[in-house]
C-alpha cells in the first residue's frame, strides 16, 4: 500500500509537490509546509526504519494520536511500509476511550504529541523522533507484503455500543480505484483539500491515499478551522477538488460572502460521511457554479455508491454503484443465502465479498464478523432500494447507528455513559432531524428523582468528560418515561418523532 502510494513512478515525479500542510487557515499563504513526492518517499521510509529500530516487528500495532500534523501522515504510511498495523485515532478521544483502543489492539507503541499524551501505556513515538529519523536516519526499503496482509485498523461504533476495530488489508488502496472515475475524478494535475482530520478514514483515503496513488497534491489543514477560512485556503492552495462532510459545506455557505466563493481553480466538491440534503446541494451550485458530488460508504469498504463527473447528481440519492463494483439489494431476513430483490424493492445494501476494498474483518470479533457475511455477500445495516436507473435511495439503518459530523456513533455507547450519572434513571439516545439538512444527537433522560428536572449543562459536561466531542449529545430532553416495546427495547423511532417537544430546537 505504501509503495503503491509513494514510491517513485512516472506519474509521481520526485520534485512535484505531494503534500501541503496549512498551519494557519487564517493566513494560508505564508504558513505552508511543503513536501515533494521525493521527500515524502524518503521520510516514510525513514519512519519505517525508525519504527523497526525501536524493535517493532511485522504485524505489531502502532496507535496514532497525532492530530492534524505531517508527522501523523508520515508515521501512518511508515508503519504500513514497515509491515506494521497502523491504528489512527481521533485526538478527541478521552483517555478512557484511548485506553480501550490500546487494550483491544494490544498496541506495541503509541505515536503521540506531548499535548495529547496520556499516562501509562506502551512505548512512545513523538514528533521529535520523526524529525530525527527524517534528518539523518536510515531509509528502509518498502517491505514486500501480500494483498491480504493487514495494513491498518480503524475503530468505529457498532450496534453493540462498544467501538470495534475494522481491519483493512494492503489491497484496500488498490480497491479504491473505482472511486477515481466513479466519484472524485482525480488525476495527477489535481490539488485536493480535505476538511477532515488525518485520523479519519475519509481523510486518510480521499485526502491522502487517493491523491498520492494518482500523483496529485494532497492538502491537510491544521490549526483551528474557522468555516469562513475555507475559501481562502482553497484559493491559496490552488485547490481543484474540495472534500468535506455536508456540515462543513453548510457552515462555509452560511459564513462566506459572494466574493469569497469566487474559486476559479475549483472543479467540484466531494461530500460524504452523512446524507447531503438537496437544498444544500442547490445552494452550493448556485453560490460557486461548481458541482457537488455525493458518495455513500462505510468504514468496512469506504465509498462504493456515488455521483461523479460521469454520473449526474440526482438530489435525494447518493448516486449509483461505482463501475466495477458488485453491489446488490438483498431481502431482509435471517436466511444464510439472502435473495437479490428487484429494482424498486427495499432491502439491505450489500457488497460482494470479492471486492478488494472490503475489510479483512472485525478485529477479534468473530461473531460480529460472521453476522455480516451471508453467502457471497457482505451485508450492511442500510435499508435501501435501487430505482429503475440504478440510483440508490436510502431509508435509514436497521441498527439505528447514528451519523455525527461524518462519524458513525452508536446510541448505545452514548447511553452507557449517561446511564452512569447518578441523576439519570433511564436514558435513550437518537438522532433527531431539526431541519432538512441538520440532525442532532439527542439524549432523552428520565431523572432519578421524579419531578425534578435534570441539569442539562451538568449532563452535557459529564458526557464530554467520557466521550469524544463528536459522540456527545447536543441536547438533553427530560421525559417521565421512555417509549419501549413489549420486550423492553427503546422505541428510537418514537424518540425521533418528538421534534415538537419544548426541549428541542
Amino acid at each position: 500500500m505504501a509503495r503503491y502510494c509513494l514510491a517513485p513512478a512516472p506519474h509521481r515525479p520526485p520534485d512535484r509537490t505531494g503534500l501541503l500542510v496549512v498551519h494557519d487557515p487564517a493566513d494560508p499563504v505564508h504558513d505552508l509546509e511543503r513536501w515533494s513526492f521525493g521527500a515524502l518517499d524518503e521520510a516514510v521510509r525513514a519512519c519505517a526504519a525508525g519504527l523497526r529500530g525501536m524493535g517493532l516487528t511485522r504485524g505489531d500495532r502502532l496507535v496514532l494520536r497525532m492530530g492534524n500534523r505531517s508527522e501523523g501522515a508520515l508515521l501512518f504510511f511508515g508503519a504500513v511500509a514497515a509491515g506494521l498495523v497502523a491504528v489512527p485515532t481521533s485526538s478527541q478521544l478521552t483517555p478512557e476511550e484511548l485506553d480501550l483502543v490500546l487494550d483491544d489492539t494490544g498496541a506495541t507503541a503509541l505515536a503521540v504529541t506531548d499535548a495529547l499524551d496520556v499516562p501509562g501505556g506502551p512505548a512512545r513515538v513523538r514528533p521529535g523522533d520523526v524529525a530525527r529519523w527524517v534528518a539523518g536516519g536510515e531509509r528502509a526499503a518498502y517491505l514486500d507484503t501480500a494483498a491480504d496482509d493487514p495494513a491498518f485498523l480503524v475503530y468505529t461504533s457498532g450496534s453493540t455500543g462498544v467501538p470495534k476495530g475494522v481491519l483493512h488489508a494492503h489491497r484496500s488502496a488498490w480497491g479504491r480505484r473505482p472511486m477515481y472515475a466513479g466519484w472524485s475524478g482525480l488525476g495527477p494535475a489535481d490539488v485536493l483539500v480535505h476538511a477532515g482530520a488525518v485520523s479519519w478514514t475519509y481523510t486518510l483515503g480521499v485526502g491522502l491515499t487517493d491523491p498520492w496513488a494518482v500523483g496529485a497534491t494532497a492538502v491537510v489543514v491544521a490549526g483551528e478551522r474557522d468555516p469562513a477560512a475555507w475559501p481562502g485556503v482553497l484559493r491559496a492552495t490552488g485547490a481543484t477538488v474540495f472534500a468535506a462532510v455536508p456540515g462543513v459545506y453548510r457552515q462555509l455557505l452560511d459564513r462566506a460572502g459572494a466574493r469569497d466563493l469566487e474559486l476559479p481553480a475549483l472543479r467540484h466538491g466531494l461530500s460524504a460521511g452523512e446524507a447531503l440534503a438537496p437544498g444544500l446541494w442547490r445552494r452550493w451550485r448556485e453560490a460557486t457554479g461548481t458541482e457537488l458530488y455525493e458518495a455513500l460508504g462505510m468504514s468496512e469498504i469506504s465509498t462504493f455508491v456515488s455521483s461523479s463527473p460521469s454520473v449526474p447528481t440526482r438530489p435525494g440519492s447518493p448516486g449509483r454503484p461505482q463501475s466495477g463494483r458488485r453491489v446488490a439489494v438483498l431481502s431482509v431476513g435471517a436466511e444464510a443465502e439472502p435473495a437479490v430483490v428487484p429494482a424498486g424493492t427495499s432491502g439491505l445494501l450489500a457488497v460482494h465479498r470479492t471486492d478488494p476494498g472490503l475489510m479483512l474483518g472485525y478485529w477479534r470479533r468473530p461473531e460480529e464478523d460472521a453476522a455480516v457475511r451471508r453467502g457471497e455477500w457482505f451485508v450492511s445495516s442500510d435499508l435501501v432500494h435501487l430505482d429503475d436507473d440504478g440510483y440508490l435511495v436510502h431509508h435509514g439503518r436497521v441498527d439505528d447507528v447514528m451519523t455525527s459530523l461524518g462519524y458513525r456513533v452508536s446510541p448505545l455507547e452514548v447511553e452507557h455513559v449517561l446511564a452512569r450519572h447518578p441523576g439519570v434513571a433511564d436514558v435513550g439516545v437518537a438522532e433527531v432531524a431539526v431541519r432538512e439538512d441538520l440532525s442532532l444527537i439527542t439524549a432523552f433522560v428520565v431523572p432519578s428523582e421524579p419531578g425534578r428536572p435534570a441539569d442539562e449543562a451538568t449532563l452535557l459536561g459529564f458526557a464530554r468528560e467520557h466521550l469524544a466531542a463528536y459522540k456527545c449529545p447536543r441536547r438533553i430532553v427530560v421525559l417521565d418515561r421512555l417509549p419501549r416495546t413489549a420486550n423492553g427495547k427503546i422505541r428510537r423511532d418514537l424518540l425521533r418523532a418528538l421534534t415538537d417537544h419544548p426541549g428541542l430546537p
